[in-house]
C-alpha cells in the first residue's frame, strides 16, 4: 500500500485477545481530524501476522487490512495485545519488524502490547510507558527495560502508551503537529474530551476503598504510599514511614484511616497483594517465587494473605485467568 503525499499512515498490529478500545482510540479521532480538515491527512490499516480473523478481549472479532509480513509503507506501527501474546512465529515477524524499522517506520506499543514487542528483542534499554497494573509483571520478565510512570513515552526509538484513554491524546498530538492546533481542538470537542493531556502527564493509580485517584489524597499520605511502593521487596516498618513522612505512628494510622478506610498497614499488604496478583496472572514464576518478590520470607503466609484478600489460592487464581483467555490470549482492561 503506498500512502499518499503528507499523509500519516498509522498501522495497529493486533493479537487475539487485544483491548478493542485501544483501536478504536486510534482510528476515530483521526477519521475526525480527516473529515474536519476536508483531507486525508492520516491513514490506517489494521495489520495482523496471520491472514484471519482476530478476536478481541470484548469477543468482538475483526479482519486485518494486511499481514504484518505484507505491510507497505507505514509511519507508525503500535502494538495492541494482551501481556500474553507472542508471535506464532518469532523469527518471520522479527524480519517484517526489521524490514519497516528500516523503512523509517517507528514502532510503538499501547497498554499490553508492550510485552509482544519487548519480547522481539527489538527494544534493548529504551524506556517504555507501562500501565501501572502490569507494572510488576512487566518488571521481572524485563528488568533490564526502564519504566517511565507517565501516560506516555516517545523517549528513544519507540513510542509506548499506557492505555486506551492515553491512545486518544497521542492522537491529539498527532494531529496537531501534522494539522495545527485548532483542529486538534476541534477533534476533542467532538469527542467531548475535555482535557488534552501531555506526554508527561503521570498515570492515574486508584486508591483502594476510596472513589478517587492517590493523587488526590492527603499529601502525606500519597507520600507514605510512595513510600510502600518503594519497598514491596523488602519491606518497610509503618513506623519508619510516618518519620519519614514527618508525623508519628498514631497520626498517620488517623490520617490513613480518614482518607482511605483502612489502617497503614492493611492498604500496604494490600498493594503487596496486588502486586503479588500480577505476578500470578501475567507471569509463569513459581508461587514460592513470588512470594519472595513481594517480599515475604514464608510461602505459607503469603498463601494465606493471598487467599485472605482475593478469596482464592494463588494457583487457582492463574489457572482460572488461563480458562479466560480468548483465542489463546488473555481477557484484559483497555487500560
Amino acid at each position: 500500500m503506498t500512502k499518499a503525499p503528507e499523509t500519516i499512515h498509522l498501522g495497529i498490529l493486533i493479537f487475539p485477545g487485544f483491548p478493542m478500545a485501544c483501536l478504536t482510540s486510534c482510528i476515530e479521532p483521526l477519521r475526525a481530524a480527516n473529515e474536519i480538515s476536508g483531507q486525508e491527512a492520516f491513514a490506517w490499516s489494521v495489520v495482523a501476522e496471520k491472514d484471519e480473523p482476530v478476536q478481541s478481549s470484548a469477543g468482538v472479532t475483526f479482519t486485518a487490512d494486511q499481514k504484518l509480513a505484507e505491510a507497505g509503507e507505514l509511519d507508525h506501527l503500535l502494538f495492541a495485545a494482551s501481556p500474553n501474546s507472542v508471535f506464532e512465529e518469532p523469527s518471520k515477524a522479527n524480519a517484517a519488524l526489521q524490514r519497516l524499522r528500516r523503512n523509517k517506520t517507528r514502532l510503538g506499543a499501547i497498554s499490553g502490547g508492550v510485552f509482544p514487542l519487548a519480547r522481539s528483542k527489538l527494544l534493548g534499554e529504551n524506556p517504555m510507558s507501562v500501565h501501572w497494573c502490569y507494572e510488576a509483571a512487566f518488571r521481572a520478565e524485563f528488568p533490564y527495560v526502564p519504566i517511565h510512570d507517565t501516560m506516555i513515552c516517545t523517549e528513544g526509538e519507540f513510542t509506548s502508551i499506557s492505555g486506551a484513554s492515553a491512545v486518544f491524546d497521542h492522537m491529539l498530538a498527532l494531529i496537531e503537529q501534522r494539522l495545527g492546533g485548532d483542529i486538534m481542538a476541534e477533534v476533542a470537542c467532538w469527542f467531548q474530551h475535555p482535557f488534552i493531556r501531555s506526554e508527561t502527564v503521570t498515570q492515574k493509580v486508584p486508591a483502594f476503598s476510596t472513589a478517587q485517584s492517590q493523587d488526590l489524597l492527603p499529601k502525606q499520605v500519597a507520600r507514605a504510599i510512595q513510600h510502600f511502593a518503594e519497598h514491596i521487596e523488602s519491606p518497610i516498618q509503618i513506623g519508619d514511614v510516618a518519620d519519614a513522612v514527618g508525623l508519628s505512628a498514631r497520626s498517620l494510622e488517623r490520617s490513613f484511616k480518614k482518607a482511605t478506610g483502612q489502617s497503614p498497614l492493611s492498604y500496604y499488604r494490600r498493594m503487596r497483594m496486588n502486586q503479588a496478583r500480577q505476578l500470578v496472572l501475567y507471569t509463569n514464576d513459581p508461587i514460592s517465587e513470588v512470594a519472595y518478590m513481594v517480599g515475604y520470607s514464608s510461602p505459607g503466609v503469603f498463601l494465606r494473605n493471598y487467599r485472605e484478600t482475593f478469596g482464592v489460592a494463588p494457583i487457582v487464581d492463574r489457572r482460572a485467568k488461563n480458562s479466560m483467555r480468548v483465542d489463546s490470549d488473555d481477557v484484559l482492561p483497555s487500560g
